[in-house]
């Protein structure tokens, strides 16, 4: 080995390698073209691994501890452990359920509510994501508005209700603003985070193949940043429905919450808990409508599920 050799780190080709280079190559080729024709051994075609759905033994599985908890529930109602002023039986709450649903009261409760939280949702969720987009995307905009944002963030919005009684009166504008207030923030700091935990290499990358910023943004970021804003449209929506409680509260004539103040002057801790079980379901029906959206955009990223 020369001196050049040495301090470059190479050394002289094998000449038994060399030799046996077109040998290989040529077996290699061989194979290939057996394996073309269905002479040589089978190929395995490689298929992406796929999420597991819900299989019988996990419902079960998951349905152990409600169910338990109901029955628990049921024997210390029967045994006089829990009183009926205290606490309803969950016999005589699935009654009034049913003589709510009959007379129509709780399914009109119901639309009402959710045409207050769809509102909401779509005018909070609106404004925070195009400032989440303006500050994450321009550090001029983040300059604008990011200091803004995060001191009113720091503001509880539940606070403010009595300022928008005074600004919006008493009709149901101070509620979908509630509503609106409460999801906006989540939604804004999920989309910024998202947007600014894109990888870098991933910009220069899709720099180097000649993007522009718009083709950047498109097929760089908003992909990137997408996981952060599934999860804040999961806040967002438990966010809407704590809203919903606090801004029905404000001289509320229909609705879930008109439902539980009424409840509350006459001691039915049935029908208390009647819409608290309404106000769950909903926001399970909710959650899972997000982990289907995931499902169908994030298909390009595997995650862990569990073992």
């Amino acid at each position: 080995m020369s001196v050049d050799q040495a301090v470059h780190g190479h050394a002289p080709p094998d000449p038994s390698v060399q030799a046996d280079r077109p040998s290989l190559a040529k077996g290699v080729g061989a194979r290939v073209e057996a394996a073309s024709r269905g002479d040589g051994p089978e190929l395995d075609r490689v298929v992406p691994v796929s999420r597991r759905g819900w299989s019988g033994p996990r419902l079960l599985r998951r349905a152990v501890g409600p169910v338990a908890l109901l029955v628990l529930w049921q024997v210390f109602s029967a045994s006089g452990v829990l009183e009926e002023d205290i606490l309803a039986s969950p016999g005589t709450i699935a009654a009034t359920a049913g003589e709510l649903v009959s007379d129509g009261t709780l399914p009109s409760a119901m639309v009402v509510s959710l045409q207050r939280v769809a509102v909401g949702l779509l005018l909070g969720g609106a404004t925070g994501v195009v400032l989440a987009l303006v500050s994450g995307l321009s550090r001029l905009g983040e300059d604008l508005v990011d200091a803004t944002v995060q001191m009113l963030r720091s503001i509880p919005w539940v606070g403010v209700i009595p300022l928008f009684i005074i600004w919006l009166g008493i009709g149901e504008a101070p509620k979908i603003a509630l509503i609106s207030l409460g999801v906006a923030f989540h939604l804004y700091l999920n989309v910024y985070a998202g947007i600014r935990g894109v990888d870098a290499q991933l910009v220069e990358a899709g720099t180097s193949l000649g993007l522009s910023r718009w083709g950047l943004i498109r097929h760089v970021v908003l992909p990137g940043a997408l996981p952060g804003a599934m999860t804040g449209l999961r806040y967002s929506l438990a966010t809407a429905w704590l809203a919903l409680v606090f801004g029905e509260q404000v001289n509320a004539d229909d609705g879930l919450g008109f439902l539980m103040n009424q409840a509350r002057e006459f001691f039915r801790t049935d029908v208390i808990v009647v819409c608290l079980v309404v106000y769950a379901i909903l926001g399970l029906i909710a959650d899972f409508l997000v982990r289907i959206l995931e499902r169908l955009l994030l298909q390009w990223r595997p995650t862990f599920t569990g073992q």
